[in-house]
């Protein structure tokens, strides 16, 4: 069972900034793509960022140019750097892998984001 574990999350003031890290328990290379998503209160969960098997990025409008998400495969971590943060980003962040096999969807347990203003 793919495990994935995120941390970083915490409370910052509007235009701080915050690194998320997920730990994924097997290679990053197993997956087709990882994701960050965000679930605010009384909202839907939304993606954020995802990164393909080729390195590709994708970004929703609302953090492109404020949000950077990366890989370390050695370490098969992924991170999202969140710079010039809002109080609409308050959210709980989770952490998504797509297997390359059987396309089986895998979550983290969420790490909460907190931006006062």
């Amino acid at each position: 069972q793919v495990q994935l574990v995120e941390s970083g999350g915490g409370l910052v003031q509007a235009g701080g900034s915050l690194r998320l890290s997920c730990a994924a328990s097997e290679s990053i290379f197993s997956f087709n793509a990882m994701g960050w998503y965000r679930q605010a209160p009384g909202k839907q969960r939304e993606s954020v960022a995802v990164i393909t098997s080729s390195g590709s990025t994708v970004y929703a409008g609302s953090v492109k140019g404020r949000f950077t998400m990366s890989r370390d495969n050695a370490k098969n971590m992924v991170y999202l750097q969140m710079n010039s943060l809002k109080p609409e980003d308050t959210a709980v962040y989770y952490c998504n892998a797509v297997s390359r096999i059987y396309g089986d969807i895998y979550w983290g347990q969420g790490t909460q984001v907190t931006v006062s203003s």
